[in-house]
């Protein structure tokens, strides 16, 4: 079976992960095709936003067991070795990253487990909703190991260092209510049917502003976190002079006077290195 399926509604891509007898487990064939496959909805230009979403009980039980006794990652012995492990945890973490340097917003639609991997996932998206019995736990510690894919490095950006020192420590879940008090998750649903129908809601609105801007907005925001005040309002100048689309702001004010629908261009498709021929 396929480690995700992804269906298109307009302007609204939903990628779900369909591996629920393994709690969607990420094994190889996820790492393989997850980048490729956000990167490639991005290159349209027509995908506004992405919801991530889980079949069966859990949202994502981490790395799936296979990904390590496959010997695809363990092997440290040599200096070769290590230093191919060290560019397979980079190409695992770059998998991920695809989520943060797409173009689109992405939402994550949490219900039951999240953790190992899959929190390292959720961290790269830019908005997250949980079922009430959502439970978001850094695994790796307790395995004996220090997690590598982007939980330690994004979380802190996210969540108070205190507690993200206490799940990186400890090996406890954070929980729905708590992950929503301290702003990791934008909303608590009572269930995995409400989490998604809330996210696609929710994607359908963004989907539904000025594409430019929305984009521009994502990218401020990932720089500002990365950057001092003064280097950020710098950048955003300097962006916002490359973005400014006065088509795209008359078009905003006239639907809100009329109450109609906007219709904005789709971001123009991305053309990859040696396709032009």
């Amino acid at each position: 079976m396929a480690a995700f399926e992804i269906t298109r509604e307009g302007a609204v891509a939903h990628l779900r992960l369909t591996r629920p007898e393994a709690s969607n487990a990420l094994d190889m064939s996820f790492w393989r095709g997850f980048g490729p496959a956000v990167s490639a909805l991005d290159r349209t230009g027509e995908v506004h936003a992405l919801v991530i979403s889980g079949e069966g009980r859990n949202f994502c039980a981490g790395m799936d067991i296979s990904v390590f006794s496959s010997g695809a990652i363990l092997p440290a012995e040599t200096s070769a070795q290590r230093q191919a492990f060290h560019q397979a945890v980079r190409d695992l973490q770059d998998a991920l990253t695809a989520l943060e340097k797409a173009r689109f917003p992405v939402i994550a639609a949490v219900h039951g487990a999240c953790v190992g991997a899959g929190l390292d996932m959720v961290s790269a998206c830019d908005l997250r909703l949980a079922s009430a019995d959502a439970l978001f736990r850094i695994e790796e510690i307790n395995i004996g190991m220090m997690a590598d894919v982007g939980s330690l490095q994004r979380l802190p950006k996210i969540l108070p260092e205190g507690v993200v020192r206490e799940l990186a420590y400890l090996g406890n879940s954070l929980t729905a209510g708590r992950a929503e008090r301290l702003g990791f998750v934008n909303a608590v649903l009572p269930d995995a049917e409400a989490v998604v129908a809330a996210a696609l809601e929710m994607a359908r609105t963004i989907a539904g502003k000025a594409p430019l801007a929305v984009t521009g907005s994502k990218a401020a925001i990932g720089y500002a976190r990365d950057h001092t005040v003064a280097e950020g309002l710098e950048w955003v100048a300097v962006m916002q002079g490359s973005l400014w689309n006065p088509s795209d702001i008359l078009t905003a004010i006239q639907a809100r006077r009329s109450k109609e629908t906007p219709a904005f261009a789709a971001l123009a498709p991305l053309v990859t290195p040696g396709s032009e021929g």
